[in-house]
């Protein structure tokens, strides 16, 4: 039986969650939309969220409202999906990275500083929480961002579930304007494909409501043209106004049902992920040529992927190599990821992966073992065992 390093877990509850919407009449744009935007706030612990198609999505529109246009920066990680990166550029803007601190893969606030220094007109910081561990430096990176008027936005796609030193969960948005979430399958908790941003700013609210549906405002108390919104005193119902250029990014009804509904199981999930992750640990403890790459906050972390650093060089042997070994044992892993500078959209704009050491280090080490909700503890064994004959071997 194949092991993949990551895998949704769908019950009978999900599935009449989803039953419910489409027997509603209400496939989009309708009730099942709110309600999950308000679980996902209360449970965060923020005042607004917005849903959307995607991580990708959210991290585009709140690139948008944190100001990045042309002759402005977005900073972010290199060690991140790309799209932490091109939503800069998808609005107009440059992009910068700041390099990791090799001990948790995180954001280093050292590495902001220099970053900012060298791009002074930054409007954004997307700090990444990797893997699902709350960068601790974040009220850092907020003291950063405030002194050169930049909004942080939160590149939460790993960490839904998560929570800082401060005992508050990640997604309060205490250290950041707003912070984006991920309903991808392999996620914390799963909708198909959407994504969420919360946010505690009631002007950047209503504006990511706009964007994600081609930039239109219904609002009667914030139309521009009251001539055309108004006969007499009486709104006009038909009447709505295209504001500013937004996107089709709205997320379905049938999506939210399924997102509501695994909301309610993520502490369970996240109880699972995180014995796994300890087991890991224990297991794999006091292999030289192998280490967790995060070996602190297993309390804090939401444990998105549980990623190992080996030290490929001394064993003389590649990474493809080792994963093609694992993938003949029917055990499949990742590596998260591929620094975005390496990739050729990027090295084409000038980037370098030799300007980020631990960035470079860390890919050269990486790899992703195999957590989910739905792993047994055999089948971690199985993984663990497989590893070690490996590497023994």
């Amino acid at each position: 039986m194949i092991i993949p390093y990551g895998r949704h877990h769908i019950d009978e509850e999900d599935i009449q969650a989803v039953v419910s919407v489409l027997r509603s009449g209400s496939l989009t744009q309708g009730p099942f939309v709110s309600a999950f935007e308000k679980s996902i706030a209360d449970y965060v612990g923020a005042k607004y969220a917005v849903a959307v198609s995607s991580a990708t999505a959210a991290l585009h529109l709140a690139a948008i409202a944190a100001g990045v246009r042309s002759n402005t920066t977005l900073i972010t990680s290199p060690i991140t999906f790309v799209a932490s990166a091109n939503a800069g550029f998808y609005a107009g803007g440059n992009v910068a990275f700041a390099d990791i601190d090799e001990n948790d893969v995180n954001m280093s606030a050292k590495s902001l500083k220099t970053a900012l220094a060298n791009n002074p007109n930054t409007k954004a910081i997307v700090p990444v929480h990797y893997a699902g561990l709350p960068c601790k430096d974040m009220p850092e990176i907020k003291s950063l961002a405030d002194s050169v008027g930049a909004k942080v936005i939160e590149d939460a796609a790993h960490a839904l579930g998560a929570v800082y030193e401060s005992g508050k969960l990640v997604g309060c948005c205490e250290n950041s304007t707003m912070t984006v979430f991920s309903l991808h399958p392999v996620k914390s908790i799963a909708a198909g494909e959407g994504g969420v941003i919360t946010t505690n700013d009631e002007k950047i609210f209503h504006q990511l409501n706009r964007l994600r549906s081609h930039g239109i405002n219904k609002r009667s108390e914030e139309l521009s043209s009251i001539e055309n919104g108004f006969t007499k005193d009486i709104p006009n119902p038909w009447y709505f106004e295209m504001q500013e250029l937004g996107f089709h990014y709205r997320i379905t009804d049938i999506q939210c049902a399924l997102a509501k509904s695994q909301l309610q199981k993520l502490p369970k999930f996240l109880s699972h992920r995180r014995l796994l992750a300890e087991i890991y640990d224990k297991n794999l403890k006091g292999i030289d040529c192998l280490k967790p790459a995060q070996n602190t906050g297993r309390n804090l972390s939401s444990h998105h992927i549980y990623p190992v650093r080996i030290d490929f060089a001394s064993l003389r042997i590649s990474r493809a190599s080792f994963m093609k070994k694992l993938s003949e044992k029917e055990i499949i892993t990742q590596v998260h990821y591929i620094p975005v500078v390496l990739h050729p959209y990027y090295r084409q704009k000038g980037f370098e992966l030799s300007a980020y050491p631990a960035a470079e280090k860390f890919y050269d080490e990486a790899l992703s073992l195999p957590l989910f909700f739905d792993l047994t503890f055999a089948d971690q064994a199985r993984v663990i065992d497989t590893i070690k004959g490996i590497l023994f071997k």
